[in-house]
């Protein structure tokens, strides 16, 4: 089957099946049609048809086999771009609610699992957040006084994090934190919703219809008509414009080691280092395997694109410095983060439409987001009044965030640059079998892909979306678009 978003295996991809739906022969109507088979999709599915209405969910992949596949799955209410600038950017009850908000969607997953029998190896720990070597302390001090603020009270600085082999130096504790495997979980879950009457269908959404009732139709030319829409597929395939100005897509890479049971004290780990680092721990039978994330850059702009394993070989260096006891690294992957400019995800209402909602800018807590996405859709679909409806509205303007956004931005625009520029490389003759590359022809830009058995493929270099020139990505073996990170296969 078709494993999703790659060709890099993650821990979770060789630990757990994957399953699809059969495929959606027939026009079919509900109470909700969700889009996206991810955390994000079955969570928000699976809540509405806890609630009793008809749910159909879309994906053209197995469940789980796009981002949730590739995450580290840290639950966590540490959120990245820290409290004191959330603080800056939305409020004091902004970064309130954006604790309150992930705190709730770990402890949902808990019920979940506990209502559902899931084993999915979900259990609480600490979260320790730390500082490069040689670096000052003074953020830790200002990020306790933030989350106090924010109403994590029992978070403390301590000496050091407890890991035996490195020392951290002064970090926070971050207690009631927590970890699970994703896709043991999400497949129980979608199992969970067809139990309770949903259906899950293999099948591309092509084109999307606000109205009364709203419409999706599929590649293949069927259609689901559904009171409201929910779009939960990472980056907003909805929309062309309004959103994809607001958030910048991201790879972030991930190893996993393995080490001896038990020689890391198990609990989340994070720098502040840029790019920075996270750390967590899975057990698998007769060893624990350390995973190990980080290397971000922005999609399709790597400064190594003719290295494709530098991004790992960073990774396990930093890894080997400070765990010297790692063995083998048994697994590398990659996945997409999306970054909204002012922090914190857009869940809500798509902007211009009345009965389509969106799922979308993780900001690096796909788990949590996924979850309280899920909760908060639900609220909204329903008609009922939830306190985290304004401060996730994908409408909003943070004028706060008025210099990201242009710094983003100007980012893109940079990148139509390349539509005149020369091509990667001089002819197609150059271009190895299972490797692509950017080929100029004439006036054109073609993206050429060399299969394994010799024969090229070729097609337009140019995204559809907005224009930019597409850029191989040699890890996963897709082409990836530099301006609002759409990837091809």
């Amino acid at each position: 089957m078709k494993r999703g978003s790659g060709a890099t295996e993650s821990v979770w991809m060789d630990t757990a099946a994957m399953r699809a739906g059969p495929p959606l022969e027939e026009d079919v109507a509900a109470d909700v049609c969700v889009v996206g088979a991810g955390i994000a999709g079955i969570t928000t599915a699976y809540l509405l048809a806890r609630e009793g209405r008809t749910v159909v969910v879309l994906d053209d992949g197995p469940v789980g086999g796009g981002e949730t596949s590739r995450t580290t799955a840290h639950l966590s209410s540490v959120l990245d771009d820290r409290y004191f600038e959330l603080e800056r950017l939305h409020g004091a009850e902004g970064a309130r609610r954006a604790a309150e908000s992930h705190a709730a969607a770990i402890d949902r997953i808990e019920r979940i699992v506990a209502d559902e029998g899931i084993e999915c190896g979900f259990e609480r720990l600490d979260g320790y957040l730390f500082v490069p070597p040689g670096e000052s302390t003074d953020l830790l001090d200002r990020e306790r006084a933030a989350a106090a603020r924010a109403g994590l009270t029992d978070v403390e600085r301590v000496p050091r994090a407890p890991l035996p082999g490195f020392d951290t130096g002064p970090c926070l504790r971050f207690p009631r934190q927590a970890q699970f495997h994703p896709l043991a979980y999400l497949s129980a879950l979608a199992r969970a919703l067809e139990d309770s009457g949903g259906r899950i269908f293999q099948a591309h959404a092509a084109a999307f219809e606000d109205g009364d009732p709203a419409r999706v139709e599929t590649a293949d030319g069927r259609a689901v008509t559904a009171g409201a829409i929910v779009v939960a597929t990472n980056s907003p395939v909805v929309d062309r414009v309004a959103i994809h100005t607001k958030q910048a897509a991201y790879r972030s890479y991930a190893i996993g080691a393995v080490v001896s049971r038990g020689s890391v004290p198990k609990a989340l780990y994070w720098d502040t280092a840029d790019p920075y680092h996270y750390v967590r721990l899975h057990e698998r039978p007769d060893h624990d395997v350390l995973i190990v994330g980080g290397e971000d850059h922005k999609t399709g702009q790597a400064d190594d694109v003719d290295d494709p394993d530098g991004a790992f070989e960073r990774l396990e260096a930093w890894t080997r410095e400070r765990f010297p006891d790692a063995g083998e690294v048994a697994y590398r992957w990659s996945g997409q983060v999306l970054e909204p400019n002012d922090g914190l995800a857009f869940i809500g209402r798509n902007p211009g439409d009345d009965h389509v909602y969106v799922i979308t800018g993780d900001s690096g807590q796909g788990m949590t987001h996924g979850t309280l996405g899920g909760i908060l859709l639900t609220d909204l679909v329903l008609g009922r009044e939830n306190p985290w409806a304004e401060l996730y509205d994908p409408g909003r303007i943070s004028l706060r965030a008025a210099g990201e956004f242009a710094r983003e931005n100007l980012n893109v625009a940079a990148q139509y640059a390349d539509l005149v520029t020369g091509g990667d490389v001089g002819g197609v003759d150059e271009i190895a079998p299972g490797t692509g590359a950017i080929v100029r022809e004439g006036l054109k830009k073609l993206a050429v892909y060399r299969d394994p058995d010799g024969e090229l493929h070729r097609r337009s270099a140019v995204c559809p979306h907005l224009g930019c020139v597409v850029e191989w990505n040699p890890v996963e073996t897709t082409w990836d678009c530099p301006c609002h990170g759409s990837r091809f296969d």
